[in-house]
């Protein structure tokens, strides 16, 4: 062991901040970091053990012997820090830690690792991050592309099961780079949001239980193949948005909990520190050194991966002390409440931390419940984030859509209500992993009829998500209507590409991207109520929906209509806010998407008659199971003058 007086050492004011909560960049402290002391290169290694005795560092570099290279304590701030000599980047390491605790000796990973050895085997890795990035006019220009005016049409991946040239053969990061930039430009999509990539010890989890918080999984390549992912994504012209688990570890002796022979980074109580759904730990909000811990991770993302956005997984889970506990299984606040105060506080700090420092990033909040101003910003009472999930949509829809069409009018209100609430919030319309897993099927094996009825219902719904007011989301396959469940140990099942129907549904998707971004009035307003308005909500005895969308920018006006029964509606009239030729602009039943090619031979002349509260109207026919898009200006006619 070598003492050493390098610049890049712990100092006493990143002390001081690690034990007040307010360190955001731990990461450039903590763990390993390849360094020069004097004449001699090695590893400078840091870690947080308050409770341990001693925490030497054991490695390939010295037999993992346990007494060969101790750290020594920083003062009294529970941090223990060292140089050691000769230790290189790709180095295998743990931190052997010995506890006040009797009896309790245990290695332990770096929570600070930058990267990890391939699963099952459990040793963190000296790396760097050094790295020749090329998107510097993505991140120039990046901001406007996540804004709330702006089109954001988002791809769920799990990296390891979106393709594979053989089932059992994990692709490597740099392998799929080429890939996912040709087939999301293809498919239109602004950009991708990927599973939890950070290490994770079981593949099952999809990587919600999550051991690296700094480390990028390397079943599919190191810290620098998955940052050439991220660039090849962003010279292309496509977002990248993570999937970030501070809600909960696993309880793997390796990974975080009991790190020091006492609960460190997870709150004592079992009440309070162990989760019953996952059976992982709960972080402890409360405590200042683990705040630092998480909003370092966050951060660490944004400032060397360079990402676009952070979706932060299971929300709700973290706002309620009594999420999914029975009475007796929790503990109130200090009030007496079942919110937790210190989840509140953590979120609101980081959102305040991310958005300080990255303006042009976005937050995801995935919150299940009504708790309110979610979206909003922290200094009006709110937590910050700069969108939430629209659970409430999604359940709703899918039940919707399930049942049979027979039954539909009974159930009009599941999708009529959303506009009662879809203005409360900056929404994101998630057609999500979580809806095609244990036991649900996949999107189009929840749609009812025969193989015909499927598809075109299925069309209906993405129809539904694409012109609804909100930003989009859907989970791989979907687009192209896989069959089976999803499962994380096979690709997708891309030979149904074979299929003409399969090519129809993924041809809907591609134009539904295109149509989207081309059209202001679909993106613009969004999250603003003057985006919206309903034409005609309650035809629930033919089940048909009509509603206006509207832009800033552009004076056009989009009138989109649903028919969610296998019965055309034909002389179907529609009230228009202005006289003119309305133009069919899409139409889910076309041939080339697999329908029936009804439809109004590509434009309807509006007549003077009212209807639906407007002097004009349309008279059209709304195709079975289908969406039908008109578009048309004020004062401009198509070429031919308006009905007087």
């Amino acid at each position: 062991m070598t003492q050493r007086s390098d610049p890049s050492r712990l100092g006493d004011q990143d002390l001081h901040l690690f034990n007040e909560g307010a360190h955001v960049r731990l990461y450039e402290k903590l763990g390993a970091h390849p360094a020069t002391v004097g004449s001699e290169t090695g590893t400078r290694f840091a870690v947080w053990a308050p409770n341990a005795a001693a925490v030497p560092v054991v490695g390939d570099f010295n037999g993992w012997a346990a007494g060969a290279a101790p750290l020594e304590p920083c003062g009294s701030s529970g941090l223990w820090e060292g140089f050691v000599p000769g230790v290189e980047p790709g180095a295998l390491y743990k931190f052997h830690v010995a506890s006040r605790v009797a009896g309790y000796r245990v290695a332990k990973s770096d929570p600070f690792a930058f990267e990890a050895e391939t699963p099952p085997r459990t040793a963190s890795r000296v790396a760097r991050l050094d790295y020749a990035w090329g998107d510097d006019e993505w991140m120039r220009t990046r901001g406007g592309r996540v804004a709330r005016e702006a089109p954001i049409s988002i791809y769920e991946i799990h990296l390891g099961s979106w393709r594979r040239e053989r089932d059992g053969d994990m692709p490597s990061y740099r392998e799929l780079a080429p890939q996912l930039v040709d087939y999301v430009s293809h498919m239109g999509f602004t950009h991708v949001e990927f599973l939890p990539c950070m290490e994770h010890p079981f593949y099952g989890s999809w990587g919600y239980q999550t051991t690296g918080y700094f480390a990028p999984t390397s079943r599919y390549g190191t810290p620098r193949d998955f940052m050439g992912l991220i660039d090849t994504l962003h010279q292309n012209g496509i977002g990248v948005i993570l999937d970030w688990v501070p809600s909960h570890f696993p309880t793997d002796e390796h990974g975080l909990g009991f790190f020091d022979g006492t609960h460190l980074y997870e709150h004592g109580d079992p009440r309070q520190g162990f989760h019953p759904d996952w059976s992982s730990f709960v972080f402890n909000y409360g405590r200042h050194e683990v705040r630092s811990f998480l909003m370092s991770s966050a951060l660490f993302w944004l400032d060397r991966y360079h990402v676009d956005g952070i979706r932060v997984d299971a929300v709700a889970s973290m706002l309620y002390l009594d999420y999914s506990r029975k009475e007796g299984e929790w503990i109130p606040n200090e009030h007496g409440g079942r919110e937790n105060l210190e989840a509140i506080d953590f979120l609101r700090r980081l959102n305040t931390e991310i958005y300080q420092s990255y303006p042009d990033v976005q937050t995801f909040a995935e919150e299940s419940t009504a708790w309110p101003m979610v979206s909003r910003p922290s200094y009006l009472g709110g937590l910050g984030f700069g969108y939430k999930w629209d659970m409430g949509w999604m359940h709703d829809t899918l039940d919707y859509m399930a049942r049979d069409p027979v039954h539909r009018r009974h159930h009009h209100n599941r999708v009529t209500f959303r506009p009662m609430y879809a203005f409360s919030e900056n929404f994101l319309l998630p057609l999500s992993h979580d809806e095609v897993v244990h036991g649900k099927g996949s999107l189009l094996g929840k749609m009812p009829g025969d193989e015909w009825r499927r598809f075109a219902n299925l069309r209906l719904l993405l129809g539904n998500l694409y012109t609804q007011p909100g930003k989009k989301l859907l989970f791989m396959g979907g687009e192209f209507g896989q069959v089976r469940e999803w499962n994380h140990d096979r690709a997708l099942d891309w030979h149904l590409l074979d299929q003409a129907s399969h090519q129809g549904l993924q041809r809907w998707v591609r134009d539904l991207n295109t149509f989207y971004r081309a059209e202001p009035a679909l993106h613009e307003l969004d999250c603003e109520g003057e985006g919206f308005q309903w034409v005609d909500c309650n035809d629930a005895v033919q089940s048909t929906l009509v509603f206006e969308r509207r832009g800033f920018s552009s004076p056009d006006v989009l009138l989109v209509a649903f028919n969610f029964t296998p019965v055309p509606r034909e002389n179907h009239r529609i009230g228009v806010p202005h006289p003119g030729v309305w133009t069919e602009v899409l139409n889910s039943d076309a041939p080339i998407y697999g329908g029936s090619g009804q439809g109004n031979l590509g434009a309807v002349e509006s007549r003077p008659v009212a209807a639906d509260g407007r002097p004009q109207s349309l008279v059209v026919t709304l195709p079975p199971l289908a969406v039908v898009v008109f578009k048309g200006a004020p004062g401009d006619a198509g070429g031919r003058s308006p009905v007087a």
